[in-house]
């Protein structure tokens, strides 16, 4: 909660195991009450890492592309009844999104 806000993080991701510990401990948890990833369909152990941090997951049954993984983050959150949404991108292995 950030003055008396409901906080959400949303982390579109696609075979991000290797920068995903780093990224969600950098994530400022005390005014942040949800992280919410969305796998698009990885190859690796994104979503398995990410539910054993204690991130909710959502896994894609295919690959949609980034514009489809920010369209699900922010449907997911916005279900959850935030106020504030953050979104972190570069936790994710998408090529060309900077």
């Amino acid at each position: 909660m950030f003055e008396n806000k409901k906080v959400i993080v949303i982390m579109p991701a696609y075979n991000a195991a290797k920068t995903l510990r780093q990224t969600y401990s950098e994530i400022p948890r005390h005014i942040v009450d949800e992280v919410i990833l969305v796998d698009d369909f990885s190859t690796d152990e994104t979503s398995a890492l990410a539910r054993e941090l204690g991130i909710s997951v959502f896994q894609h049954t295919q690959n949609l592309g980034y514009g489809a993984n920010q369209k699900t983050c922010y449907f997911e959150a916005i279900k959850r009844g935030d106020d504030w949404i953050g979104s972190l991108r570069y936790c994710s292995g998408f090529k060309n999104f900077g």
